[in-house]
């Protein structure tokens, strides 16, 4: 179990991963999404970081 204060950062983490994985698959749309999602975690991540 993570500690109460990581918490926070668990969502934008999974958004990174799962635009991580969309990368990965070879179709052009699913690129697409998983760039927009990474960027989404990515800059969800930084909000919450402050």
């Amino acid at each position: 179990m993570a500690p109460r204060g990581y918490t926070g950062e668990l969502a934008p983490s999974t958004l990174i991963a799962a635009g991580a994985a969309l990368v990965i698959f070879p179709e052009p749309a699913t690129t697409t999404l998983g760039f927009g999602v990474i960027l989404l975690g990515l800059s969800w991540w930084v909000y919450e970081w402050r």
